[in-house]
């Protein structure tokens, strides 16, 4: 691996200081070293790579000699044995459990308690009000994925587990503790143990209630105990809502930037739509919305990098990486190669235009092989059909043009995406 100069350095922390962005840093650091670079930090010595080859070198053929669960990492010890965390045999028991609940061919059962969700959140807007689409596509993902998977209508609740449910999310979001591994984290235990309170009297009244074919359902029927029940609703709670939360809020910010893209997608969703509800339109081919949606998944993946420890000796473009290592896959980094794409940082959905190819592993906003993410056909119907019920039934006006790039558990924009709201006649 490719270590740093002085002068990559300076650069580097220039890049840093400017934009306030890890990101950026490592920008620099892809453009000056090359796809594969190092950096050594105290108590945390991190392999990074991007690329086609090096993302399904660590995908597909060399997957098995590279291990997710990283003992000392806080999203191990908040999600202990969710699906995301474990490995092997383990891993692919709850993979198995859980994945046909989210499978393409099922997902249009979701669709009316996905539209109705939507509706709730957004009667509460007034004609003119400013609201925060960071936030209110927060509240939209919240109420469905646990409704869809839980059958539990979270409206209620959010008040009071909103607080709990973020300070789980900033838990595993970078921070000091990757320099300082053992650094008390006091402050989070509690709300945590709000939320666990919560998943577990979900789990207990199912348990002496109806049953129901969801996704707590086929765990409960599969005869695992309630903690660990418990890791894959939490799992399945924080990357779920987290992920389709940050996906709505970069496109809204995006179609507010760009009103020419804008006015098109409204055009073509009220064409196709003429005037009913998404997904009872027959025949409805939102070609537009889909490249908007592959667009902002490059330009800002929610899951941005990969995370890995090395298990048994590989070696990335001729550099050997130590057995317990970790080995880091940067799909933000690759989907921004000016090597790969043209333009790399321009919204242009039109470059996902039928027939436009990338190199196979070019990219993975969902990875890749057998360990792909489970709720991609889920997470992409759910914001197809978000973004079209909210274009047919509102104008949005971007207040705030300029925006940062947060590097949480997802990848955010911050302060967050206010815009204009008005009811459409």
């Amino acid at each position: 691996m490719q270590t740093v100069d002085s002068e990559t350095l300076r650069l580097v922390l220039s890049a840093f200081l400017r934009e306030r962005s890890t990101l950026a840093a490592l920008r620099v650091m892809y453009a000056r070293t090359g796809r594969s670079f190092q950096i050594p930090l105290p108590g945390f010595r991190a392999n990074f790579v991007g690329g086609p080859s090096a993302n399904r070198q660590v995908l597909i053929t060399d997957k098995d000699k590279l291990l997710w669960r990283n003992p000392g990492d806080p999203v191990t010890g908040l999600l202990r044995q969710g699906v995301l965390v474990v490995d092997g045999e383990e891993h692919d028991c709850y993979q198995g459990l859980m994945e046909p609940l989210l499978t393409p061919g099922v997902l249009s059962k979701y669709v009316e308690r996905m539209l109705f969700h939507v509706d709730r959140v957004a009667a509460t807007w007034r004609d003119g009000q400013t609201v925060d689409m960071l936030v209110e596509s927060r509240r939209i993902a919240l109420l469905i994925i646990i409704d869809a998977l839980f059958s539990v209508d979270f409206w209620d609740d959010m008040p009071r587990m909103w607080k709990p449910i973020l300070k789980a999310i900033q838990y595993i979001s970078p921070g000091a503790w990757i320099i300082f591994p053992g650094l008390p984290r006091l402050n989070y235990h509690k709300e945590i143990r709000k939320l666990d309170d919560y998943l577990y009297g979900i789990i207990h009244a199912r348990r002496n209630g109806e049953p129901r074919d969801d996704l707590l359902g086929h765990l409960i029927t599969a005869g695992l105990e309630d903690g660990v029940i418990r890791d894959q609703m939490l799992t399945m709670l924080i990357a779920g809502h987290d992920t389709s939360t940050a996906l709505l809020a970069w496109t809204f910010y995006l179609l507010g930037k760009d009103t020419q893209v804008y006015s098109r997608i409204q055009a073509e969703v009220d064409e196709a739509l003429q005037g009913q509800p998404p997904g009872s339109a027959a025949g409805w081919q939102p070609r537009l919305l889909d490249q908007i949606i592959k667009e902002v998944l490059r330009l800002y993946p929610p899951i941005h990098l990969g995370s890995r420890r090395v298990a048994e000796r590989i070696e990335i473009d001729g550099q050997p990486i130590p057995v317990g290592e970790r080995l880091i896959y940067s799909i933000y980094l690759t989907h921004r190669d000016p090597a790969i794409w043209e333009n790399p940082d321009d919204f242009y959905p039109e470059r996902f235009a039928h027939g436009r190819k990338q190199p196979p592993f070019a990219y993975v906003p969902f990875g890749g092989g057998p360990r792909a993410c489970i709720g991609a056909a889920f997470g992409q119907a759910e914001a197809r059909l978000v973004l079209a019920r909210l274009l047919q039934t509102f104008d949005f006006q971007l207040i705030n043009p300029k925006v940062r790039v947060h590097m949480g558990a997802t990848l955010e924009p911050r302060p967050g995406v206010f815009m204009k709201v008005q009811r459409r006649p």
